[in-house]
């Protein structure tokens, strides 16, 4: 069982959560390997995002409630009157405090549809972070903003000309997990899952109850107990 990743202490940590219990309880306690183990026991085997998907920086946790972006691969420059950005511009322009950008781009990694200036945006609206599929840009702006961000690489490459997003808030598959709008997303320095909203309340008493048991199993360990016995009490590992 791995530490427990400290707390995200950055501008957007907890903005906005006060009013989502379950998210701001999550956010306190949780961890993404737990919440993981949570959803196996549970029978949702396939919630943790493809292990490609990494955060910019580690030391961040990322969780809120998801707001997707729907891309397609495009192969030509929009026309001189035609906005390539307008329902993301629409989207991020919308975000609430504790919202997640879950963007998906498809497999090609042709775009790096998140940068420095959407995650400015994203900042001062109080959002929790952004997730991709595709590629980011512009990282070291990103990064000193503190603001969370999960992708499938880094790249120079805008998505005009490349991809366009055509639908948002509608169901999407990101990193090989199904997201809607409203699930929660949990990042951290292993990676990030998704807890369907029908499933959140489950996760949250099951997640409870294991937390206890690592906890009891860490300080038994630390005790100098064998692991044999330990486990043989509590059941996690």
């Amino acid at each position: 069982m791995p530490d427990k990743p400290m707390p995200n202490t950055g501008p957007t940590a907890g903005n906005g959560q006060a009013s989502d219990p379950i998210v701001a309880e999550m956010r306190e306690n949780f961890f993404c390997a737990m919440i993981s183990d949570v959803l196996d026991a549970l029978g949702h085997m396939d919630q943790a995002m493809a292990p490609g998907l990494r955060p910019l920086d580690d030391s961040l946790v990322m969780v809120g409630r998801a707001r997707t972006m729907l891309y397609a691969d495009v192969y030509a420059r929009p026309g001189p009157d035609e906005n390539h950005y307008a329902l993301e511009i629409g989207l991020v322009d919308d975000l609430r405090p504790g919202d997640v950008v879950v963007a998906a781009c498809g497999k090609t990694g042709r775009i790096a549809p998140w940068g420095g200036l959407l995650s400015t945006a994203a900042t001062v609206r109080g959002a929790a972070g952004a997730v991709m599929d595709g590629c980011v840009r512009d990282i070291r702006q990103v990064r000193d903003l503190k603001f969370p961000v999960f992708s499938g690489g880094i790249a120079p490459l805008d998505s005009m000309g490349r991809g366009k997003v055509i639908e948002v808030d509608v169901p999407v598959e990101c990193g090989g997990v199904l997201v809607n709008a409203g699930d929660i997303v949990f990042g951290d320095a292993d990676g990030c899952v998704i807890i369907p909203k029908s499933l959140e309340m489950a996760v949250l008493e099951e997640g409870r109850a294991k937390l206890a048991a690592e906890n009891n199993s860490m300080d038994a360990l630390r005790a100098g107990r064998k692991l044999t016995d330990v486990y043989n009490e509590f059941g996690v590992l």
